[in-house]
């Protein structure tokens, strides 16, 4: 048995909401807040404050638009994310395996 060494898993990720998040838009083209939101069962603050993080961290984007004067964000994961999020699942599966 070798040693893994759990620092390999990225922390950004590693957050359970982040995890669902990215989760989530791996398999969309995107996801509107409203449904993340729902589908994680987040709060508005909490949810924003994360989707947030992984913006900045260019593993997703976000599409701001205004239907029938209310604004929409449409989140989905950039070829970056989606490299960080089949790294950290590849690294995950060499922890379970350990």
């Amino acid at each position: 048995m070798t040693e893994f060494d759990s620092n390999l898993l990225d922390e950004l990720i590693h957050s359970k909401l982040r995890l669902g998040i990215m989760s989530m838009l791996i398999s969309v083209d995107y996801a509107e807040f409203s449904v993340i939101k729902n589908k994680l069962q987040a709060t508005d603050g909490n949810l924003s404050a994360n989707l947030r993080k992984l913006e900045e961290a260019e593993y997703i984007k976000v599409f701001k638009t205004f239907v029938l004067r209310k604004p929409q964000s449409r989140y989905s994961i950039t070829e970056k994310g989606k490299s960080a999020f089949e790294n950290y699942i590849s690294n995950l599966e060499k922890l379970i395996n350990n």
